[in-house]
């Protein structure tokens, strides 16, 4: 998947002619009240034909408009609790509303406010690379296994799986995947996050000598025939752009500043992070943690910056920080802006379907077997 041109630049308009659409140029300059008022009168107008959905990472003047607000898979399944929503607008990345499209009714159009919102891990695995890939495994001889993509991919990559009798998988239900899928197959082909696949393969019990690494721009991935037949789990190169610059000292730095404190972490951070880490899991499972820990404990959460500083306005009895002071939040993801969230909304009530997400029915179809093998074998959490 690559990210689309920012609706800055060319708004994408559905059978629309777009001298009608509002300019998003309209809408750069309004005060941070003016945007909240527009937007909560937006909501009011539309009423039950449109939800908006904002993912944990979102910012926090996008976030307060939102229905739901969650991880990427339980916000497209939360929108299937509102069937009559003729519109679903998703504040988070490209690939999330990929997903909302695939579960939602025939009728319901997807809009994603700023086209420029993607994922630069999802983008580190394109279909033709997989496929490549696959091809060359094939090739080897390596027919006993499985395709697992993470939930953070492109459609086209949630439908190989599904044609190649593969699933997808969750931060929160991975270990639970590996452990069915390696009772199905011999080995894994885990993509497009390196991270999480090595750190799930461990909590499996699979030693890394048993894990390579996937290299898109090499011939055999940069293995040798013999690596990828012995390997129990083949990894893709790929990372989150926020959760792979935490590194091993950060954590030694905040155990030296504040003694005693608790370490917890996403797994799609480093293996070194992880493993000197307290405690690691899923967005909603640190946010779980956060709200169940004691009063005045401390905790240095290695996660994306918003949702951090969410944790530490709504737990002000405890004290939570970001593992590293110097990181940044989801560059992508905070191109979605109240300006953004507004300008669909407005021109949704004159009529006019902005930056809408389609998935072909074809990739749907496979897309939503592998999610379906997901949810048969282990849940979606």
């Amino acid at each position: 998947m690559s990210n689309a041109t920012a609706t800055t630049a060319v708004p994408q308009v559905n059978n629309y002619d777009p001298q009608a659409i509002k300019p998003l140029d309209d809408y750069v300059h309004l005060s941070e009240a003016e945007l909240y008022d527009r937007i909560q009168e937006a909501k009011r107008k539309l009423g039950d034909r449109v939800v908006i959905l904002g993912h944990h990472y979102q910012r926090d003047d996008v976030i307060c408009h939102a229905d739901f607000t969650g991880d990427s898979f339980n916000l497209a399944r939360q929108a299937q609790t509102r069937p009559n929503a003729d519109y679903i607008v998703f504040a988070g990345v490209h690939f999330m509303a990929e997903s909302a499209d695939i579960l939602s009714a025939p009728h319901q159009k997807v809009i994603l406010p700023d086209l420029g919102a993607g994922c630069s891990m999802a983008d580190m695995a394109s279909i033709e690379q997989v496929e490549s890939a696959w091809e060359q495994l094939q090739e080897l001889g390596i027919a006993n296994i499985m395709p697992i993509t993470y939930m953070n991919s492109a459609a086209s990559l949630k439908a190989f799986c599904g044609r190649n009798g593969g699933a997808v998988c969750t931060s929160s239900n991975a270990v639970k995947l590996f452990e069915w899928a390696l009772g199905e197959a011999d080995k894994l082909f885990f993509f497009p996050d390196e991270h999480l696949g090595r750190n799930t393969g461990v909590k499996h019990g699979i030693s890394l000598d048993k894990m390579v690494v996937w290299d898109p721009r090499l011939d055999l991935g940069g293995n040798t025939a013999e690596e990828l037949r012995e390997a129990k789990v083949i990894l893709w190169k790929g990372f989150c752009s926020v959760h792979g610059r935490f590194l091993p000292r950060h954590v030694d730095e905040r155990r030296a500043e504040y003694p005693g404190i608790k370490v917890l972490v996403h797994p799609e951070c480093r293996y070194e992070v992880v493993q000197k880490a307290d405690l690691n899991g899923s967005t909603e499972y640190i946010i779980r943690v956060l709200s169940e820990a004691p009063a005045g404990s401390q905790w240095a959460v290695g996660t994306e910056l918003n949702l951090v500083n969410r944790m530490t306005k709504l737990h002000k009895d405890k004290f939570v920080t970001l593992l590293s002071p110097d990181l940044c939040m989801c560059a992508t993801m905070f191109r979605i802006a109240p300006e953004n969230l507004l300008w669909s909304l407005e021109n949704l009530i004159d009529g006019h379907v902005v930056n809408h997400i389609t998935v072909d029915e074809d990739t749907a179809h496979w897309a939503r077997v592998a999610l379906d093998r997901m949810l048969a074998n282990r849940g979606q959490g």
